[in-house]
């Protein structure tokens, strides 16, 4: 997959078949849109995705943290098949062009756009004022085709990168992960914590997510691990380590029931299948290790049960 970062001047060879978006969370509803592009290639367009480097939410000052970062929205794009990625740079001269020399300029000049999809909240442009019916107003006279793409609906509601936010708040990992079709996950790499667990006859796997990165609330949640091509059962904390840790830095903690070995530096995503229990504070680190100790139990049983 080739990526296009950090500029404004790109020029693709040859035509693509284009999606828009935010894709934060990469729902099911986005998938659709990225599976269009993907069935256009059988056709010798490029399957584009054109997004942002930052989030519009964040750039005008709301919604800060991300379902997905950058690095994970890149792996999930290529795992898809997508051809081309553009992080297209928006600042306040790039927010500020018009919807018509957006399609004009970037769409029909540099990506050469042959076909777009577009759901029916696609914006973009000065104030969001471009939309599909504006790309489909300028279809024939630029020879592209549009097609607008319903949204995927579940529970009698739209499937929305703001329901996968708010399961994801208040810790309903199984409802995120029917919207997403796949666990929230955090991805990263293993870094040296305090290797009390290892003391303690449990090592843990240490993750410290990007800022932006949403979390689900502090506490423990049964997962599994992905790395080097493999899935092992886990257990996870997220949170602070109140009992041994005073610097209030959120970390990813995950205990892995079948790996033994070195994986410190090794790049691992955590799926976060299901809420257990709070963070707690302890009286010391006896009585977080008996609590350890039931929560691998039970993490056990429920890994036991296929869930």
């Amino acid at each position: 997959m080739h990526i296009i970062e950090n500029t404004t001047e790109f020029q693709l060879d040859r035509p693509g078949a284009v999606a828009i978006g935010k894709f934060d969370g990469i729902h099911l509803g986005h998938q659709k849109l990225i599976q269009k592009i993907i069935e256009q290639k059988a056709k010798g367009y490029l399957a584009t995705v054109f997004t942002f480097d930052t989030s519009a939410a964040a750039f005008f000052g709301g919604e800060e943290k991300e379902l997905t970062t950058r690095e994970e929205k890149r792996i999930v794009f290529e795992k898809m098949g997508v051809d081309v990625l553009i992080e297209f740079p928006l600042n306040r001269e790039t927010a500020a062009t018009e919807p018509v020399e957006f399609v004009q300029r970037y769409l029909v000049s540099q990506m050469q756009a042959a076909y777009i999809c577009a759901g029916t909240d696609l914006s973009f442009g000065r104030r969001g004022a471009g939309n599909y019916e504006l790309l489909q107003q300028y279809a024939d006279s630029y020879g592209y085709q549009v097609e607008l793409i319903d949204k995927v609906r579940m529970d009698g509601e739209e499937v929305s990168s703001t329901r996968v936010r708010e399961a994801v708040r208040t810790g309903q990992m199984e409802a995120a992960a029917r919207m997403l079709g796949t666990p929230y996950s955090v991805s990263g790499t293993v870094e040296h914590g305090r290797r009390l667990g290892r003391t303690i006859g449990m090592p843990t796997a240490n993750l410290l997510p990007e800022q932006d990165k949403l979390l689900p609330p502090n506490g423990v949640y049964y997962s599994k691990v992905l790395m080097g091509g493999r899935i092992y059962r886990s257990i996870t904390n997220i949170g602070c380590k109140p009992t041994v840790s005073e610097n209030h830095i959120m970390g990813v903690e995950t205990y892995l029931y079948d790996f033994a070995g070195d994986i410190y530096g090794k790049d691992i995503t955590v799926q976060l299948l299901a809420f257990r229990r709070p963070e707690m504070k302890f009286d010391g680190v006896d009585s977080l290790k008996a609590q350890m100790q039931k929560d691998i139990a039970a993490g056990q049983i429920f890994s036991d049960k296929g869930l």
